[in-house]
């Protein structure tokens, strides 16, 4: 991994990220960061219910009986796929305008900061809520997203313009990405609307744009649900060279939809291979990028690449670390860098943020790089 890194900060052109222009949406969540108690030694002082496994035991205990468990707050921010995406590009200097659920009338006080960087917002309704339990090994996120029902393709229309200024919009676009298709009930709508009255208007590019998506767990939908978005994806590729992101869960869930079946008794990392792979043929798309939580992997034109991530054991925070891996390599695919370095460059910004609970500037996630190499841990 050191050759990588180095190669990752030699290629790094930190005055070429701020020349991109990119266009987010659609989600928008108020973030409340929360620890469980495990044992509160004084008013003041506690541990922490460490892991979710832990979490499950507990509850499993209280089965036919009760139990109490205390939550405390830690952190009130901005969440949503779309807005931590958007946030970590901000960082690295992109011209990004965001489309979402930021609050109406006015934006709400977490998404203000982002707002005075981004180029324009257009907000569509009031962002949901998500408690998100934090843990060791994962997150818990409970999310309540009754308000993101009024975010429709008219409504997008209404907010953003006629199709003709949604075409004049992205033709000036180096990504465009509409997060979140799990929790957005009307996603599919305003994709299908995209094709339908968007496309058309769109202009023929040497070099077709970027498209990136983010499915954001869809255990619960269905699988003709799931396999929907899939073939909408998939038309995105006649305008666009199209991005879907996925973490490990997702990876295997879709892989099971699309009936891929994985050799028995093969190994983590040759599971992770053909699941890849396999699901890659199926979507007919430009890239599959997956990032769990040691690595990070894509399939870009049939070939398939790798790179070891810098694991935390003891994160400061990880709930928006999936965005921020995935607004390191967007930025990678969108400066031109090989898939290796785009991979890299997204597992260095999710490290940083997961250590500093903030994502990282061009010089920050340099050094990080530099030190990761150097040290051979971090």
């Amino acid at each position: 991994m050191k050759e990588q890194l180095q190669s990752l900060v030699n290629a790094l052109d930190t005055g070429k990220g701020k020349d991109l222009s990119m266009i987010i949406g659609l989600d928008g969540f108020v973030d409340e960061i929360i620890h469980l108690v495990d044992q509160r030694l004084d008013f003041e002082t506690f541990t922490r219910i460490p892991t979710l496994a832990a979490l499950g035991e507990r509850i499993t205990r209280a089965a036919g009986l009760s139990t109490n468990i205390e939550r405390v707050p830690v952190q009130v921010k901005l969440g949503g796929n779309g807005p931590i995406l958007s946030n970590a590009l901000l960082s690295y200097g992109v011209k990004l305008t965001y489309i979402g659920a930021v609050g109406r009338p006015s934006i709400h006080p977490v998404f203000e900061d982002m707002a005075s960087k981004a180029e324009k917002v257009y907000s569509i309704s009031d962002p949901g809520q998500t408690d998100a339990l934090e843990f060791e090994d994962g997150k818990l996120l409970m999310g309540k997203i009754t308000v993101l029902n009024e975010i429709t393709w008219e409504r997008f229309k209404e907010i953003v313009g006629s199709p003709k200024e949604i075409a004049a919009m992205i033709d000036k676009c180096d990504l465009f990405g509409m997060e979140n298709w799990t929790m957005v009930p009307y996603m599919g709508q305003i994709w299908q609307g995209l094709i339908d009255e968007v496309f058309p208007l769109l202009s023929a590019r040497d070099v077709k744009p970027l498209a990136f998506f983010d499915l954001a767990d869809p255990e619960k939908r269905t699988k003709e649900d799931i396999l929907g978005a899939m073939k909408q994806i998939g038309k995105f590729e006649e305008k666009f060279r199209a991005i879907l992101g996925l973490n490990e869960k997702e990876l295997f869930a879709i892989a099971d939809v699309f009936g891929v079946k994985l050799p028995e008794g093969a190994s983590q990392d040759e599971r992770m291979r053909q699941a890849v792979m396999e699901t890659y043929k199926h979507l007919g798309i430009y890239c599959l990028v997956v990032h769990p939580v040691k690595e990070a992997c894509c399939c870009i034109g049939g070939e398939y690449y790798r790179v070891d991530g810098p694991f935390c054991a003891k994160p400061k925070l990880t709930t928006g670390a999936g965005d921020n891996f995935n607004a390191g390599f967007c930025l990678g695919q969108g400066m031109g860098l090989d898939p290796l370095n785009a991979l890299a460059l997204g597992v260095c910004t999710s490290g940083f943020y997961v250590r500093n609970a903030q994502s990282p500037t061009y010089a920050e996630v340099m050094e990080f790089a530099k030190q990761w190499g150097e040290k051979g841990e971090i």
